[in-house]
């Protein structure tokens, strides 16, 4: 694929910028963060690998401390945000309501975000990894060709959380939009599966004259690469399914099955499966249909109960990215570390962000519930 996320690049050069080299490892998570709305975690890391690299030497900071603070800013979305199938399937199975949950979503993304690049600067950056040779920014430009604006390159995102926001407000018990047809559009465009496919039309602005006679190839690479992710979801599902048909909230102990633990509870389930199975979708999938039969006894029915819920298995599923996680390779390649540097920087991260971030979702549940 010619140019194939020029934008990503343009998002990152743009947060670059604006924070400035004397701030680079913060740089780095912001422009995680943001790229990790639209793009999964691992297509992520690819695609800014190279202006982390040159980010690296030009700042002279070790690699593992540019990939540690990058990894966690691409992470925390991918996990809390439910634009992508695992946290969609969360809030699917437990029906959390996706207006609020992708604003709390993209909301406590920030402190794990944050808790990696406090990682990053200081147990990371005891690891020396040395990037020398790798391409500057201005190469990675003149490869590229002409970029698309800052704000062409932002509007995929920011389409899909104004539609989201649009619907939100439209079904507030206030009505301010009315019970007409303008609530209604908005409902429909605000939709998560449409709004979705209004930003897939959108990204494909993006695309280069030149290379827009490509795009139906590249929409059929999207659906081929996706096939094998529905499968793990479908069989994830039906294999939670097979659990929750099981009387799985007497067997785990009355006592520990109270308001007090909570989110707590769905956190160690989904840390648990994360760390034996690897695949975070398949955790979140899974874990999500044990969680329906807990969540009454939890104190998580309610509509806020139910989208700290998905917040909470969705922390779980960070908890940890190790050699059994595609995710964790990623990394570790494409920051030219070894498999015990990496075990360091980004295990140990996902530990602490996973952490922090259900710190963060307890906290909320105290005055949310």
């Amino acid at each position: 694929m010619k140019r194939p996320f020029q934008a990503a690049f343009v998002i990152a050069n743009t947060i670059l910028n604006a924070v400035g080299e004397k701030h680079s490892v913060l740089a780095m998570a912001m422009a995680g963060y943001v790229t990790g709305v639209p793009l999964f975690c691992n297509s992520g890391y690819v695609v800014l690998a190279p202006v982390a690299k040159a980010m690296s030497v030009k700042s002279k900071i070790s690699m593992a401390v540019i990939a540690s603070a990058l990894s966690a800013g691409l992470f925390t979305t991918h996990c809390f945000v439910p634009i992508h199938p695992g946290t969609l399937a969360i809030a699917n199975t437990l029906g959390a309501n996706f207006g609020l949950l992708f604003g709390l979503g993209l909301l406590v993304s920030i402190p794990g975000t944050l808790a990696g690049v406090f990682y990053a600067q200081h147990v990371s950056s005891k690891t020396d990894v040395k990037v020398e040779g790798e391409a500057t920014e201005e190469d990675i430009i003149k490869k590229y060709g002409k970029l698309p604006g800052k704000l062409h390159s932002f509007s995929p995102v920011l389409v899909i959380i104004i539609l989201v926001a649009l619907k939100t407000v439209a079904d507030l018990e206030q009505t301010p939009f009315g019970e007409g047809a303008v609530k209604y559009f908005f409902d429909l465009i605000g939709n998560p599966t449409i709004a979705l496919i209004i930003g897939m039309f959108v990204s494909m602005t993006l695309v280069s004259k030149d290379d827009r006679a490509n795009i139906g190839k590249y929409i059929g690479e999207g659906i081929g690469s996706s096939v094998g992710m529905l499968a793990l979801i479908g069989a994830g599902g039906s294999f939670g399914q097979v659990l929750q048909a099981l009387p799985l909230a007497e067997k785990i102990g009355q006592g520990m099955l109270t308001p007090a633990l909570g989110v707590i509870i769905l956190f160690l389930i989904s840390a648990f499966l994360k760390t034996v199975m690897g695949a975070t979708t398949v955790v979140q999938a899974l874990a999500a249909t044990m969680a329906i039969p807990m969540l009454s006894s939890l104190g998580l029915d309610s509509e806020m109960g139910k989208i700290l819920a998905v917040l909470a298995i969705a922390a779980g599923s960070m908890v940890v990215s190790h050699a059994n996680d595609a995710y964790f390779w990623i990394v570790t390649e494409f920051s030219n570390m070894t498999t015990k540097q990496s075990y360091k920087a980004q295990t140990g991260m996902t530990l602490v962000v996973g952490i922090v971030s259900i710190i963060v979702i307890y906290i909320i549940s105290m005055f949310a519930l």
